[in-house]
């Protein structure tokens, strides 16, 4: 199973973070390339269907922590070969009054796709996020 793991910095407070990103329908409102992003029932089960240009991905919310300040999701549908993925965001307290943010992913691939490379196109779109977050809130 691959894993990528992305973790950034920020000079905000935890709860400020925690709360765009806990907004599982809000991506449109800060995630580059997001152009829109909408979401069938509520809670765990919960499916949002982001729209990325010409392509559409669906997630399912699979856990929820207000206390912990966490998510967890799964893509099952989209342009990405994914098998049994699992993402996980979690807000931390940063030492100095900043928070950290861990967005993290585990999964397999379909038989002939190179997990390295799908490695490093979530990678690429976590980082991006969570640098267009830091844009966003500091």
């Amino acid at each position: 199973m691959a894993q990528v793991n992305v973790q950034e910095e920020y000079l905000v407070g935890a709860n400020e973070i925690w709360k765009v990103l806990a907004d599982f329908g809000g991506l449109a409102s800060w995630m580059p390339g997001v152009d829109s992003c909408e979401v069938e029932g509520e809670g765990i089960g919960a499916v949002r269907n982001v729209s990325l240009g010409a392509a559409l991905v669906k997630e399912r919310l699979e856990a929820f922590d207000e206390s912990a300040r966490s998510l967890s999701y799964c893509i099952f549908e989209g342009p990405i070969p994914l098998l049994n993925h699992l993402t996980t965001i979690a807000v931390h307290d940063g030492e100095q009054g900043g928070c950290s943010v861990n967005w993290s992913a585990t999964f397999e691939t379909p038989d002939g796709v190179p997990e390295d490379a799908i490695e490093g196109a979530l990678s690429a779109a976590y980082s991006g996020a969570l640098n267009a977050l830091k844009e966003k809130l500091g």
